[in-house]
Formats: structure tokens, sequence, C-alpha cells
């Protein structure tokens, strides 16, 4: 059986939540690889809205596997938060559906106490973290002092992490201003939820791998969007992870050979959360138009959304850095009554033309979009199921940005129904 990785190909929100629901109501098993609890999904299933932050999205839905991987940093206290609320919309979680990886690295107090702190000492030159600790912990992981789920299961080696961690940690509080931090306190707390985490602690990568062999469909969901990569976003108004396609081989503890069709979620329109640079950004009508239509607000934070045109080049930069087989078109109907509609085809800095975004971050700061215009369309697209209900100048704009990012359109969303949807090639089709 094919196994598919959704990845967001913009920055964030393009709608993955909806996507992975639909494709997740077919696969066996549903895998988080990367990201933290700075993530969002909204889903809509029937007549109830489930929001995600952590939990992968196949958690929802009854008989399937839900894993977190080792690629992910797990804030333990903010997932029973997530697992009781869900309990209390009627959701079932239990050791049988929902499987951690026990190498993955926990997110801390103290992970999100220096997250809040550095953002409020830099001032102006603030990234615009969520501040839920994720980079620091990522920080963590990579210098070898994390505590991981595992640890917890021994009182010595949770010690020598505990000392190993506080030692880095207390340095660099003292360097900015803040008192020490409770060894004992924090030591109680890990050692209270522990009984609870530990069940669900699993060698995730043989899980995978007996899965892959018995022929199930695997469903590997990112989080973020592939322009906040660590590597290939706009540095460093990124998240701390890799978000492109190869992590979930990595992050679960798969081979890249388990990889069978990579869907690549992107908006009819470009939006942003945060700072850093934006090239199509609108501070016009049309603008304020996109985001009141789009409900441009951030799941996890309520943070405004900055909304412009779409991005065809940054686009057509993330589908071939992640491999993308197809894209999922979202929110198409957002654009509907505009009179017309602009892509952005290109850049000019300096008076040098790109057909890419440049490194340099200065180089970005002063990027001026080319844009190709297109008449919009008065008719509504909102509920289509097949391209018969859509208008012609509706299908025309999908097909120009087929053309200008060279990747076919996979799926087609035409509103938070999961249901709304127009199926073009399947991605788990062997």
């Amino acid at each position: 059986m094919a196994n598919v990785v959704v990845v967001g190909a913009q920055w964030g929100d393009e709608g993955k939540g909806k996507i992975v629901d639909w494709l997740s109501e077919r696969a066996d098993v549903i895998a988080r690889f990367q990201g933290g609890h700075n993530a969002g999904h909204t889903l809509v299933i029937g007549d109830k809205v489930f929001k995600l932050s952590l939990l992968p999205s196949g958690i929802v839905r009854e008989g399937k596997l839900a894993v977190i991987g080792n690629g992910v940093v797990l804030d333990p206290w903010a997932l029973f938060s997530e697992i009781d609320k869900l309990t209390g919309q009627g959701v079932k979680i239990s050791t049988e559906s929902l499987m951690i990886a026990e190498n993955t690295p926990l997110i801390l107090p103290l992970h999100q106490d220096l997250d809040k702190l550095r953002e409020e000492a830099a001032g102006k030159a603030k990234i615009g973290t969520t501040g839920r600790g994720i980079g620091p912990a990522y920080e963590d992981k990579v210098g070898r002092r994390s505590i991981r789920v595992a640890d917890l299961g021994d009182e010595q080696t949770l010690d020598d992490r505990l000392d190993r961690l506080l030692a880095h940690h207390d340095a660099l509080r003292q360097g900015l201003g803040a008192e020490p931090i409770d060894r004992d306190a924090l030591k109680a707390k890990l050692q209270e939820i522990a009984p609870k985490l530990l069940p669900y602690a699993q060698p995730v990568w043989k899980t995978m791998a007996e899965a892959r062999k018995a022929g199930k469909r695997i469903l590997f969901e990112g989080a973020q969007g592939s322009l906040l990569d660590i590597d290939f976003g706009t540095y460093p108004y990124v998240t701390s992870s890799t978000t492109m396609s190869g992590a979930a081989a990595s992050g679960t503890g798969m081979g890249p050979g388990a990889i069978d069709f990579v869907l690549g979620i992107v908006k009819a329109y470009t939006t942003r959360v945060g700072e850093g640079p934006f090239p199509t950004e609108l501070d016009d009508a049309d603008g304020q138009r996109l985001g009141e239509r789009g409900h441009e607000f951030g799941t996890v934070t309520g943070r405004k959304r900055r909304c412009g045109w779409f991005d065809a080049v940054l686009v057509r930069q993330t589908c071939a850095i992640s491999g993308v087989n197809g894209i999922a078109l979202t929110k198409l109907d957002v654009l509907d009554g505009f009179e017309k509609l602009k892509i952005c085809v290109g850049y000019e800095i300096d008076g040098v033309k790109y057909d890419y975004l440049p490194t340099a971050a200065a180089q970005q700061t002063r990027v001026t979009p080319i844009y190709e215009e297109m008449d919009g369309w008065q008719e509504s697209t909102a509920g289509a199921r097949s391209w018969a209900d859509l208008p012609a100048a509706a299908i025309k704009y999908v097909r120009r940005v087929e053309e200008l990012i060279q990747c076919p359109v996979a799926l087609l969303s035409t509103s938070p129904e999961r249901d709304d949807t127009i199926l073009v090639t399947d991605p788990f089709a062997d």
C-alpha cells in the first residue's frame, strides 16, 4: 500500500487539518513527525469541531493508531490537557490508539521560560515565537542534554539528565536576570506525570516497520509549513525543526523508501503569522477582505494572520525541495467575488529578476513581486464537489497555479467541510 506524507507548502495554516482528516479515514497509522504543540489543526467532523495542537489528526477516528514520533518535542502537560479536552468531546484515547516514541525529547517549563525571556530581551529583533518552548527544547536535543520520555522510567537517569540540563539553563537564566530553577520542584513534577506518560511509550520505529511490512497504509503528518523550515525557510523567522517531507523518515524511525507520495497543502492565497519577510503581503482592502473571508486567526495563538496574493515562486520552490507529487489546494472559495486576482510569478531585487527567493536576509527584505493578473469570478465555489461545479474562471485560476508551480493539483478543497473536496489524484493509490 502507498504511504503518504502531508506537508504545508507555505508558512503554515494552509488547511492541513481537514486534508489530513480526509486522508486519515483511509489510513491505518497516522504519525506526527516534527514540531510540538505550537501547531494547530482544526477538524470539522459532522457537527463537531476538534482543535488539535499536538495529537495526530487520526486520534479522533476509532480503529486508527496515532503515533507521536521522535522528531516531535513533547510537552507532557499540554498532551494530557489536550487528551482531557478530546475525552470531554467523546473521543476515546488509550494506549491502544496512541503511541509515543520512547526517544521523544520533552518540553519542560524551563523551555517556555527561556523562550519568553529571550523574546523580551530581543525587543524589536524578536522572532515572533509562540512562547511554548519549542525552540529551546530542540536546542537541548541537539546539545545532548534533553530529558526524553524513556528517562522518566529510571530515577538515577533522570537525576543525571537534570544535572546536565540545569547546569546549562541556570547559567542562561542568570545572564537574563532570572532566578535559578527549583530542581526539586521540577523533578517532582516530572515524577508526578511519569506514570501517566510512560504507558504510551513504545519503540515506534519497530511498530512502524511492522505496519509497513504488513501492508498497512501510513499517513505522515507534518506541522507548520515549508517556509518555516529551519534550513530552507525565511531564517531566522522560522521554526526549530525540519518541516520538509524528508523529516517524515527520520522523525519516525523509518527509511526514506517508506514514502510513496508527498502531498503539499497549498492555500489559494498566502498567509503568514508573526515576523519575517512576506513578498506578496497586502496592507489594503484586498488583504483585509482575504483575512475576514478566510477567518485568518491562528488556531493555537489566536493571532491575526498577515494576508497576500498567491506566491507561485515560493510554492514552486517548496514543492521542489520536498519532492511534492501533488498539491491539495485549499480555500479557493475565499477568492469568490474578487473582480481581479493576482499571482506572483517572479521577483525583482535591485533591478535584477529572480525566479526563486534568495537566502540572504538583506535581499529578502528588498523583494518586489512581479504579478500576473487574472479575471476573478462572481459565482460561489463554496461546497463544490466536482469540476463541473466550478466557474470557468476558477478552473482557469487553478490550472494556472499548476503551470506556475510545476506541480499538479491532486485535491481541491472548497470549504472546511471534509466532503467538500474534489479528488483528482488519489495519494494512496498504489
